[in-house]
């Protein structure tokens, strides 16, 4: 396997943080595969300049059974634990050290001799044995060591993250010792960082009265977990003076940067082919994607999801005026009954005098008769987009990228089953949650609220 040094890695990662090439690009244009170009930028995401650094490749038995047992406890994916903890091998060593936990336990986890063996000499005399004393330790003093361990293990990566390879000073010991106190017990970690409860106190006053941004910066990191890192510096913001909390947008976008959070979904690219002219049904949108009122345009599409080999299809309805799903059905194929019963889901919506105008691509779902009589017994008006042309319907477009980059693209399923639920609470918190900013800071249903209030 090729070597890279720790300054190659760092130009690529900074390359693709730049924005203007994905993994794809950057990696032919180097020589590197993409998959090892997206671990080197998700390793710099989470640990810094840490994560490119050469790493240590011998692990203790105890230490590759603490990474299994948080990954089942966690539910996380073999990526995201070899992520996490900056495992040298990726994914291969983690999988290895699971199917080797499965097939013999704590012992096929410990680290197997090197080298040939040594050559038999020639047998001495026996030598008395000494007497072993019997291991008086009890059940709790080895749970005790075992707690040690594991909050020792965790301080010192947790060290390496945040230093730069040199003696670690006071500061970043309690810096480090501070965040991983809600897991392990303090008393663990004083003693793997030698550091005294008296220093540890002093040295985190300390840091908590210099730092005047520190309250700024629990709220932040609270509201990018809790949409779990699905927003940027300008959602978050809105979120905040939604909260009370005055603040200015660059301030925000400057301590997300040093805090090391950066929005997980990808941006979106710009396609400028414009298609054919013809249509089978009218453009009547003509890309006016504002609306005035409820019900007054609905756009909708097919998208297409893969799990394992097997495939689900979403079928949504959204209403430009707040960018609200108002219906949808999934369904595993694509016959007509997706459309249908999406349709009849969203008819049942309108009041008596909603007339929207519904626009769709030129599928051929859209194009039966069926359909279209269903549109016209109920009055809603038809429009299509031009042949190949996905711009005409670049609302519903949008949302789709939106749905797979902040949910699909960042979870692992193992059922389809698990994909519709994921997809069902998803949509309820875009719908209830997820605020937007040309929406003046609120979710879809809380802007169609706040209007139709008195």
């Amino acid at each position: 396997m090729t070597k890279y040094d720790e300054s190659f890695k760092r130009s690529v990662v900074q390359e693709y943080l730049s924005g203007v090439v994905g993994y794809n690009k950057v990696g032919i244009k180097h020589g590197v595969n993409n998959a090892t170009v997206r671990q080197w930028v998700e390793s710099y995401l989470q640990h810094g300049g840490a994560g490119l650094r050469k790493k240590f490749s011998h692990y203790s038995a105890e230490f590759k059974r603490s990474v299994l047992e948080r990954m089942q406890r966690e539910q996380l994916s073999y990526r995201q634990v070899a992520i996490l903890f900056d495992l040298r091998g990726g994914v291969g060593v983690v999988s290895a050290w699971k199917r080797q936990y499965d097939e013999g336990g704590l012992a096929a986890l410990k680290p197997k001799p090197r080298g040939r063996a040594k050559k038999m000499t020639s047998p001495e005399s026996p030598k008395p044995v000494p007497t072993q004393a019997t291991d008086t330790r009890t059940l709790e003093d080895l749970r005790k060591e075992n707690e040690y361990l594991r909050a020792e293990v965790a301080y010192l990566k947790k060290l390496g993250c945040l230093g730069s390879g040199q003696a670690a000073g006071g500061a970043e010991k309690t810096q480090a010792v501070t965040e991983l106190r809600p897991t392990y017990p303090l008393a663990c970690l004083l003693k793997a960082a030698g550091l005294s409860r008296s220093t540890f106190y002093y040295q985190a006053k300390t840091q908590l009265t210099s730092d005047k941004y520190a309250g700024l910066k629990a709220s932040i990191r609270a509201v990018y977990e809790h949409h779990k890192g699905r927003y940027g510096y300008r959602r978050v913001t809105a979120q905040l003076r939604n909260e009370g909390i005055t603040i200015n947008h660059k301030a925000v976008q400057r301590l997300m940067q040093v805090l090391g959070l950066k929005s997980l979904a990808r941006p979106k690219k710009y396609r400028s082919y414009r298609g054919n002219i013809d249509a089978y049904v009218p453009n009547v949108l003509q890309r006016q994607f504002q609306a005035a009122k409820p019900h007054q345009k609905w756009v909708t599409d097919v998208t297409e999801f893969n799990v394992q080999g097997t495939k689900l299809y979403l079928s949504p309805v959204m209403d430009l005026y707040n960018g609200e799903i108002v219906a949808y059905e999934m369904q595993r194929r694509p016959h007509f009954a997706l459309v249908s019963q999406m349709l009849k889901k969203a008819l049942s919506k309108l009041g008596p005098q909603d007339r929207p105008t519904l626009h769709s691509d030129q599928g051929w779902q859209y194009k039966m008769r069926t359909y279209r009589g269903q549109l016209a017994a109920r009055g809603v008006t038809q429009s299509m987009s031009r042949k190949g042309n996905c711009l005409d319907n670049a609302a519903m477009e949008s949302f789709f990228g939106t749905l797979k980059s902040e949910f699909f693209y960042l979870n692992r399923f193992e059922s389809v089953e698990q994909l519709q639920a994921g997809i069902r609470h998803y949509i309820h918190y875009y719908n209830h949650q997820r605020i937007k900013l040309k929406l003046k800071g609120l979710s879809p249903v809380q802007y169609r609220t706040q209007a139709l209030s008195p």
